[in-house]
């Protein structure tokens, strides 16, 4: 049970409804509520004076707030989240709502991004919020790869698809690497990923890495049968192959160059692991292509709320979201039933669509 979740149990009927008429007035006009205001609609008649007792109360738990010292009281952002946790009623779906969100998707014969801007538009006119959509990552041909630095642990990926659909993806990048590193593994998948997807990039890196290590099995069995050298870590995702007696080698000129042969298909080897690692982040990296349909192109997250859904494909897997953005006072119990079938719906347009 969750704090806020215990204290709304402990709560008596009087304490639980001077909050929840709080909350709800708030919500409706945004201007604080006085004592003297609740006791002409709490269902028990009461004085002004215990009200304020009650009100002072739950200030002290941190649920209400007085934004000035003589002004009535307004929810804290605890008090919202124990409000939309514990209290809320959510209504049904509005028919005027359902129909607005069911004439986007109306035609079948554009591409799914558009869709989604018209998803976003209309969720944000519905819902008189900045609306957020998540596209699900584009599975195209790779035109081109680069990799951009952030930070010491972020780092942006550009993937540039062949139909000219352009995409931005925010990961960690593995621990050490510098400008140059990224630079060295963006030219190398470049000269190879011309026509391949992400998947299919991944799985021939993958054969490398497998053929490598075969080669550098067969090189080094000899030199370890015959003790000249051991492996340490065998079987270790890092493993070295440490030399033995190297001056024995020097009477060999076949084992001198095995070794050679050996060292560079292990400096191979290491860098196909790291360009595999880079393409398994950028795989998993949170996609930052958003819509807004709102007018206001630029908001912050800085008080407000964010009332978000996702969606999932045919294989109910979840592959994006949808979400409103709006000043904390939104009117929870209608939007939410709006968010969840614009869910369903984008859903739906996605397994459609394929």
């Amino acid at each position: 049970m969750s704090d806020s979740t215990k204290i709304l149990a402990e709560m008596n009927e009087r304490s639980r409804e001077v909050f929840r008429r709080v909350v709800e007035s708030y919500l409706s006009n945004g201007d604080p509520v006085g004592s003297r205001t609740l006791t002409r609609e709490m269902s028990e008649k009461v004085s002004a004076a215990t009200i304020r007792n009650v009100m002072q109360d739950l200030e002290y738990l941190g649920l209400l707030d007085s934004p000035h010292i003589s002004a009535g009281r307004i929810p804290t952002q605890d008090g919202l989240r124990m409000f939309v946790d514990g209290l809320l009623e959510v209504g049904d779906l509005e028919n005027t709502d359902r129909r607005m969100m069911d004439a986007t998707l109306g035609s079948n014969s554009d591409d799914v991004a558009a869709a989604l801007d018209r998803v976003g538009a209309a969720l944000s006119g519905v819902t008189q919020g900045a609306s957020l959509v998540l596209a699900p990552k584009h599975e195209a041909p790779i035109k081109h790869i680069e990799f951009v630095g952030l930070g010491h642990d972020r780092a942006l990926v550009v993937l540039v698809f062949a139909d000219g659909h352009v995409e931005n993806r925010v990961f960690n990048p593995p621990p050490g690497q510098t400008p140059s590193s990224m630079r060295e593994a963006a030219n190398f998948l470049n000269a190879l990923i011309e026509g391949k997807t992400l998947s299919e990039v991944q799985v021939f890196i993958a054969e490398q890495i497998a053929a490598r290590r075969q080669e550098i099995d067969q090189l080094s069995h000899a030199l370890v049968e015959s003790g000249l050298a051991v492996w340490d870590d065998d079987g270790d995702t890092y493993e070295r192959l440490i030399v033995r007696g190297r001056a024995n080698l020097l009477n060999s000129e076949a084992g001198e160059e095995d070794l050679e042969r050996i060292r560079t298909l292990f400096d191979d080897l290491e860098r196909k692991r790291d360009i595999a690692e880079f393409l398994e982040l950028t795989d998993e990296g949170e996609g930052v292509r958003i819509f807004i349909g709102s007018e206001n192109k630029l908001f912050s997250l800085s008080g407000s709320s964010l009332v978000v859904s996702p969606y999932m494909n045919a294989d109910r897997k979840i592959v994006g979201a949808v979400g409103v953005i709006g000043p904390t006072r939104l009117n929870y119990g209608r939007i939410v039933p709006i968010v969840d079938y614009t869910a369903q719906l984008v859903g739906k347009l996605i397994a459609d669509r394929g």
